[in-house]
């Protein structure tokens, strides 16, 4: 009897022990990963704007820091996948600026938000199956297919447009304005569609085999398809969910802005490139953090609201991203000295 009391113990003291291991585990690679640190930055930063600035801590300016930062963060999601591939789109600002014109046409058209939603991510979806074809097929460098994309896309926007402003929205106009620019719950829409979003990619790139195929792919495209998986699927997938981002990023900001221009989404590729990398997607491909994404936006939405608060030139505002943009790289560079 005593025996078998001693062994519960042991079992019991082991099972114990390998869960605490493996919280220890979960814990250093949490804060091993840049996502942590970043958000690290994040608190530190609003912790002195809370001391440089009373209206930082405000509700209007934290209601306009989290819709502003949606925005990114939304399109940084999409980004995020394709840098994994280690992959490149630098047509998702100009895409933008096609499906919002190509929304607000529609819409002014008299056709309802549904027909505008629908002709917006069709736009979008058209564009990234273009990429992918391109890349994935053709073989192709993506740094050139999308540079080439943001061209077209940006000329297609202002043919289209007559380079006139939309800011009629037909029979469903206060619904559009209210969807983009309203709340719920005190939270902008824009942040309940980058939450859904956020989850749904974390889900897909932990959970899924699509998920562990694009790790794959990005780690090396040559040993995973050996292996058996469908690299040129994969690609043609990243680029498309790539562009739907940027999509549905373009149809939340049209609704908020009232209006659209052809000038939508201008430089914003830079913006969301430098969200992915922040967030602690890495350049090379092979690592990619769905949290990341949204907490990279953040970090540069509070970098421009702290300089206009602070009473800096907002024309520093891309030096600043800039900057981190090249911190995050040389961060990363020095984790990978480590490991090896």
């Amino acid at each position: 009897m005593s025996t078998t009391t001693d062994q519960t113990t042991d079992h019991a003291a082991i099972d114990d022990s390998i869960a605490q291991r493996r919280e220890l585990t979960w814990w250093q690679g949490v804060t091993r990963s840049q996502p942590f640190w970043v958000l690290m930055a994040i608190f530190m930063l609003c912790i002195v704007m809370s001391q440089v600035s009373d209206v930082f801590l405000s509700e209007r300016n934290i209601f306009n820091v989290s819709r502003n930062f949606a925005f990114v963060g939304i399109m940084a999601l999409g980004m995020t996948a394709v840098i994994c591939t280690a992959g490149i789109d630098l047509s998702v600002g100009s895409l933008m600026g096609l499906a919002g014109i190509a929304t607000g046409l529609v819409m002014q058209a008299g056709y309802g938000i549904v027909p505008g939603f629908l002709i917006c991510m069709a736009v979008a979806g058209a564009v990234g199956l273009t990429n992918g074809i391109l890349i994935a097929y053709l073989r192709m460098a993506p740094f050139v297919v999308t540079l080439g994309m943001l061209a077209i896309s940006r000329s297609l926007a202002m043919v289209i447009s007559n380079n006139r402003m939309v800011y009629q929205f037909g029979p469903d106009q206060a619904l559009y304005l209210w969807l983009g620019g309203s709340s719920t719950f005190g939270v902008p829409h824009p942040v309940w569609a980058l939450g859904v979003l956020t989850i749904t990619f974390w889900i897909a790139f932990n959970h899924t085999t699509w998920g562990r195929w694009v790790y794959a792919v990005g780690g090396n495209a040559q040993a995973a398809r050996l292996s058996g998986i469908p690299v040129e699927r994969v690609l043609l997938s990243v680029y498309v969910i790539c562009s739907l981002c940027a999509g549905l990023s373009a149809f939340l900001m049209v609704g908020w802005f009232g209006s659209v221009t052809n000038a939508l989404g201008q430089t914003q590729e830079l913006n969301v490139i430098a969200a992915s990398v922040i967030g602690g997607a890495n350049l090379m491909g092979g690592v990619a953090y769905a949290f990341g994404a949204p907490i990279g936006a953040l970090l540069m939405e509070l970098i421009r609201n702290s300089l206009l608060l602070a009473g800096i030139d907002a024309l520093w505002q891309q030096f600043f991203v800039g900057l981190f943009l090249i911190l995050a790289v040389f961060l990363e560079q020095l984790r990978n000295r480590g490991r090896a």
